[in-house]
């Protein structure tokens, strides 16, 4: 969505900057009817309520994917982002929000369902799954 955000940009500014350069562009006062301005992202906006849906979960992190400053949350109290999701459509109804390592990959169990992680960082360090599991184990740390 960034670089569909950029490509337009390129192209608005591509039309107007002749004339803001020859000093002939035109003031419009901008119609507050028609839009207005946004307050922009702030680092709260990606904190993860695990008791969410799956779903809902995944959407917020792509939703703050980077360039942004990323979904984060809290395990074995440090700060970690999460990076890259993927929906794996299995619903869990009676496990408490976790993060596991199973078989070589990561998952997070949330309110509803589950999410495959496929990228993350613990305490600012990328790292596989693989990784995670050598250095903490496969059981379910929860949130």
């Amino acid at each position: 969505m960034f670089q569909k955000v950029t490509v337009a940009a390129e192209i608005a500014l591509n039309d107007v900057l002749p004339a803001l350069l020859a000093g002939k562009a035109q003031a419009l006062k901008q119609d507050l009817s028609k839009g207005a301005y946004f307050g922009g992202r702030k680092a709260e906006d990606g904190v993860i309520d695990w008791s969410q849906p799956a779903q809902a979960i995944h959407n917020l992190v792509r939703a703050v994917a980077p360039p942004y400053p990323g979904a984060t949350t809290q395990l074995l109290g440090k700060p970690m982002r999460i990076l890259q999701t993927l929906d794996t459509g299995c619903t869990v109804t009676d496990e408490k929000p976790a993060f596991y390592v199973k078989e070589g990959k990561a998952y997070a169990v949330c309110g509803q369902g589950v999410l495959r992680v496929v990228r993350f960082e613990l305490d600012g360090i990328e790292m596989s799954a693989a990784e995670f599991a050598a250095q903490h184990g496969t059981r379910h740390f929860e949130f």
